[in-house]
């Protein structure tokens, strides 16, 4: 069988949307005539923003594994473990004058991010693994970018080897970006090492159509070698689960929720709605900023409002299933059209009724229009949000609807195997 070495930062014990994507290809490949590898920091040295020790159970035995050591710049931040920022520090709420230092020294001495630590260690490691066990193909996964400088380094060294860069999210235009204030010319490094990367990789993985056109647009001549192979959802974590349909018509968020989500918009739909007489129930699962916290109470009025702290993969999923409606939002920001959060497709998995707020034009409404899965409506389109929260109070449209197949981790990881 052809082995295959996975670069990637974020493994179980981690959580979130890069962890399951990486997780589940390695899943599948076995079955489709690929061995993966993974190389990943050692939990002990790593900088995870959430972690969920469940999911080290789907990781199968066969799986070979190699961990590194890493220098934990984030400790430069918090020495506290427990507290590192999520989405490059967009969810950090510290406006003093402490939290713009620390997002300076963030955006201005640790380019392209702090993960940076690994590097060094796991460049070593993955040089004896491709010795020792004859790779012929690499994938690095980021975020964080700094993970891809390891493939540009290894394509230096090992000409010949074949490496794939999967890049979840944008790099230079990430929406929180500027958050960290770079300088002119911390911004020329950043975009340098963004180019070398596009320019140097065999085969680039985007997960849709606007993230693919931001890097066409970067670089001239690179579009043939651009894949779109999306997020998506694994059948089996929704074995043995009930649909179910709660008592007080509940509209469920599962996820991060910081300050660049606009929520207000929607809250103001809210509070209108129920003000008029409808029974409705707002539940936030996950992490959720205190600006965010404060704006969603002072907007519900009696409104019944559940915050439940974050909870694991399973459980999310749970949550999932005993909704009315999922929302879903999308941060505002220039390049917003191309995000299409990991939730989205899991949300489609639960077959209930989606809310998504954001662009109408985006690669998520896109999918929910193309899927009949939801609706879309802008971020201060109250009437709009009004009207799609009012279908979906007295229709339960989605209730004879199946999974959309092709965004099964299984499926997609056909598409992963035949570009190898």
């Amino acid at each position: 069988m052809n082995k295959v070495l996975i670069i990637t930062y974020y493994w179980p014990p981690g959580s979130g949307a890069g962890v399951q994507r990486w997780l589940k290809f390695s899943k599948y490949l076995p079955s489709l005539g690929r061995e993966p590898v993974i190389l990943t920091v050692d939990p002990e040295f790593a900088a995870y923003p959430a972690i969920d020790n469940s999911l080290e159970a789907e990781i199968s035995p066969e799986i070979m594994i190699y961990k590194t050591r890493a220098t934990d710049y984030f400790r430069i931040y918090n020495k506290d473990k427990k507290k590192i920022p999520s989405a490059g520090f967009a969810s950090n709420d510290d406006k003093g004058i402490k939290g713009i230092i620390l997002r300076f020294i963030r955006g201005n001495f640790f380019i392209p991010d702090p993960r940076k630590g690994w590097n060094k260690y796991a460049f070593k490691k993955a040089c004896e693994i491709i010795v020792n066990e004859g790779i012929k193909h690499i994938i690095t996964t980021s975020p964080p970018h700094s993970t891809q400088l390891i493939g540009l380094k290894l394509k230096k060294k090992y000409p010949d080897i074949k490496w794939v860069a999967d890049l979840r999210d944008p790099w230079t235009d990430i929406y929180y970006y500027n958050q960290f204030y770079p300088t002119f010319i911390s911004k020329i490094i950043d975009r340098k090492f963004e180019k070398q990367v596009l320019q140097s990789t065999d085969k680039i993985i985007t997960v849709g159509n606007s993230l693919k056109n931001l890097f066409v647009n970067k670089l001239p001549g690179i579009k043939n070698k651009i894949e779109v192979i999306t997020n998506g959802f694994d059948e089996d974590d929704f074995a043995g689960l009930t649909s179910s349909s709660p008592t007080r018509f509940t509209i469920s968020y599962i996820g991060t929720l910081s300050d660049s989500y606009p929520v207000s918009g929607f809250m103001d739909a809210f509070k209108n709605l129920v003000s008029t007489g409808y029974n409705i129930k707002l539940r936030f699962v996950g992490t959720i900023s205190p600006g965010q916290k404060n704006l969603i109470l002072s907007k519900s009025g009696n409104s019944l409002i559940e915050f439940i702290p974050y909870v694991n993969h399973k459980e999310a999923i749970k949550y999932m299933m005993e909704s009315s409606v999922l929302l879903l939002i999308i941060p505002d920001h220039h390049s917003n059209k191309s995000i299409i959060t990991g939730k989205l497709f899991e949300y489609l998995a639960s077959v209930k009724p989606i809310l998504c707020i954001g662009p109408k034009d985006g690669d998520a409404a896109e999918i929910l229009s193309m899927t009949c899965h939801g609706m879309c409506a802008g971020f201060n389109d109250i009437e709009g949000i009004s009207c799609i929260i009012d279908s979906y109070y007295k229709t339960s449209l989605n209730a004879e609807k199946n999974a959309p197949p092709e965004f099964s981790r299984g499926n997609l990881t056909k598409k992963l195997a035949a570009l190898l």
